[in-house]
C-alpha cells in the first residue's frame, strides 16, 4: 500500500476522486467548497462582533477548517514518508528553458534561486512571491472564491459567476505563463 502512495496517482483515478467531492459535499448538505472562505472563518473566531465582515455563525463553517487542517496533515506525511528524494524529473526542453533563466539547482521539489531568503530578496523571487502572493490573496476576495470553490463546486452548482471567475483564472494563467513568467523570470 505504501509503495501504491508513493507513486503519482494518473489522471482516471486522481480526477474522478476530486470530482466526487461534490456530490459528498451535496450529500452532507453543503453547498459551498473552497479554501480561501478558511481565513474568514479564522478571522471570525479569533475577532468576535470586533468587525461586522467577521460577525457570522462560523461554526456552521467548521467543517472546512477540518478539512484545511486534513490537507495541512497530509502534507506533511507525505512530505515526511511519502515523498521521492529523487530530483524532480523534468523535460529536457524544460530544463534548458529554465538554464536560460539561471535557474540549474533541481535537486528539491522547488528551485532554490526562487524559493529561499535570497531568492525572495531578488526581484523576480519578491514579485513572484510577494506581490504574486498578495495578487492571489485581493483575487480571491474580489472574485468571491478561490479557485477549488469557483471551478470545483461552482460549475458544479451551475452558477453562472463561477463560471465567469473560472474562465478568468484559466485566461489568467494562460497569459501570465506564456508572457508574464518569461519576463519575470529573466530579471535577476
Amino acid at each position: 500500500m505504501v509503495a501504491l502512495m508513493k507513486q503519482p496517482w494518473p489522471w482516471y483515478i486522481a480526477g474522478p476522486l476530486i470530482g466526487l467531492t461534490v456530490p459528498a459535499l451535496l450529500l452532507l448538505g453543503n453547498r459551498h467548497f473552497g479554501i480561501s472562505a478558511n481565513l474568514r472563518h479564522i478571522c471570525a473566531a479569533c475577532f468576535p462582533g470586533r468587525i461586522p465582515f467577521f460577525n457570522y455563525d462560523w461554526k456552521k463553517e467548521s467543517w472546512n477548517l477540518f478539512f484545511v487542517a486534513g490537507i495541512l496533515v497530509g502534507g506533511i506525511v507525505a512530505a515526511q514518508w511519502l515523498s521521492d528524494p529523487a530530483p524532480v524529473e523534468i523535460a529536457p526542453a524544460l530544463a534548458a528553458e529554465l538554464n536560460n533563466y539561471t535557474i540549474s539547482n533541481r535537486q528539491g521539489l522547488l528551485p532554490v534561486e526562487i524559493f529561499s531568503w535570497q531568492g525572495l530578496l531578488s526581484p523576480r523571487g519578491f514579485i513572484l512571491l510577494v506581490v504574486g502572493g498578495f495578487l492571489v490573496g485581493f483575487g480571491t476576495r474580489y472574485a468571491g472564491g478561490c479557485t477549488s470553490g469557483h471551478a470545483i463546486m461552482g460549475l458544479s452548482n451551475l452558477q453562472w459567476p463561477s463560471l465567469v471567475a473560472t474562465c478568468c483564472f484559466m485566461i489568467g494563467g494562460l497569459i501570465t505563463a506564456n508572457f508574464l513568467l518569461p519576463l519575470i523570470l529573466s530579471l535577476k
